[in-house]
């Protein structure tokens, strides 16, 4: 890393402080060459404490590593109201995931869908033969489906290898199955398998969870409607249903990033479950119940683990587990959801209520007035400064800054 650095000063005019910084300690320091490719040091994201979550009857605190501001007190303070009705109720399916096997060049593609799920059981004990550690621990291949589709190219007929990973993510024991049994689906088929590799596309992995959130406790009868509305809304318009489900994954990512897991598969998993429907809609439901409060329900494809990749690698994310105290995937995945579902809810209450802006930008302010070099008790008086006025920019901040004397 010495050498990548000194290049890299080089190259880019880095003098001796930014270099320092590149070079700074942490517990991560050491780990990350060998983590990733190239490496030159490490970026740190701030780590804050989701706090008030009741799921399933346990206490939680949620580590939740982001850098935006109002999202873990937004979170925090949705929990808060959904404990009056005993919290967030969870669910999952199972911890399934599916390995794609691409078959083409096939003549007949039924036939050959009818041969390979002839031949399934074969097909099942190849894979496991490939991990026996995780059969050991209930896991393993547990059964196929075979699906025919058409493309530009002609049909192909699609194997998913159903694989139970148990409390890992997955992606590596399921690509060696479906590696493994691709020469046997060729051989029985007389096709050509070219791709053998897992979908994040996680549906034998839906989690769910749901809380009733107090009416009074969210403002009265004109916030529920108002909290419906905007549902209503998302559902019905893929421009609003992005930003809709972006505000659920504010919550999710930042727990997958901190407990080590894969954020990019975890995304293109939710956000390809939200179009399944051949329209892209929101993952939340909303109602009322019998007395005018509001029912949140969030349904979500979830694929996490304990075991395996930088959840194990990472000290701070071994920590974050410790904080967190699951003791499964599936319950790691169960709060992933419960916490989506309540940094939902805490956005459609701000929009409905007050605008975004205005909790938003309150904490905003203050990463405004460390940009215009406020320090120690002035980051406050310039950031309270900007909010009163409601003009919080930089070249407010420098004024102010200016006029308080720092």
């Amino acid at each position: 890393m010495k050498e990548r650095l000194s290049v890299l000063a080089r190259k880019r005019g880095l003098n001796e402080e930014e270099i320092r910084m590149l070079e700074g300690r942490g517990c991560l320091q050491e780990l990350a060459e060998g983590m990733i490719e190239n490496v030159i040091g490490v970026m740190e994201v701030p780590l804050g404490l989701a706090v008030n979550f009741l799921i399933n009857g346990k206490e939680y605190l949620i580590p939740m590593a982001i850098e935006e501001p109002s999202v873990v007190a937004a979170a925090s303070n949705a929990a808060r109201i959904a404990r009056l009705h005993g919290g967030f109720a969870t669910k999952m399916d199972s911890s399934c995931m599916i390995g794609q096997i691409q078959l083409v060049g096939v003549d007949e593609p039924l036939k050959a869908k009818a041969r390979i799920l002839e031949c399934k059981d074969k097909i099942l004990e190849r894979a496991n033969e490939c991990d026996p550690i995780l059969v050991k621990f209930g896991g393993g291949a547990r059964d196929i489906e075979v699906r025919v589709i058409d493309t530009r190219l002609g049909p192909m007929v699609i194997t998913h290898l159903i694989v139970d990973t148990r409390d890992a993510m997955g992606a590596n024991a399921v690509n060696t199955m479906a590696e493994a049994v691709a020469p046997m689906i060729e051989e029985m088929t007389g096709g050509h398998v070219y791709l053998r590799i897992l979908s994040n596309l996680a549906t034998k992995r839906l989690v769910r969870a749901q809380a009733v959130f107090d009416k009074e406790a969210l403002g009265g009868e004109s916030v529920v409607d108002g909290i419906l509305s905007a549902w209503a809304f998302a559902e019905s318009d893929p421009y609003r249903a992005a930003t809709h489900n972006k505000g659920i994954m504010n919550g999710i990512t930042a727990l997958v990033l901190a407990t080590g897991n894969d954020t990019r598969a975890v995304e293109a998993g939710v956000h390809a479950y939200a179009a399944i429907k051949g329209r892209y809609s929101t993952l939340t439901v909303y109602e009322k119940d019998k007395e005018g409060n509001l029912v949140g329900t969030i349904e979500l494809p979830c694929a996490v683990g304990l075991v395996g990749g930088a959840t194990k690698t990472h000290p701070k994310a071994r920590l974050n587990l410790k904080i967190l105290g699951v003791e499964s995937a599936s319950e790691l995945a169960q709060v992933a959801a419960a916490l989506g579902l309540a940094q939902n809810l805490a956005a459609l209450r701000a929009l409905t209520v007050e605008g975004i802006q205005k909790g938003h930008m309150s904490l905003h302010a203050r990463n405004i007035a460390i940009m215009a070099g406020a320090q120690g008790d002035l980051i406050d008086a310039v950031a309270e400064r900007m909010v009163a006025e409601k003009c919080v920019r930089m070249d407010r901040a420098q004024e102010i800054l200016k006029e308080l004397g720092g």
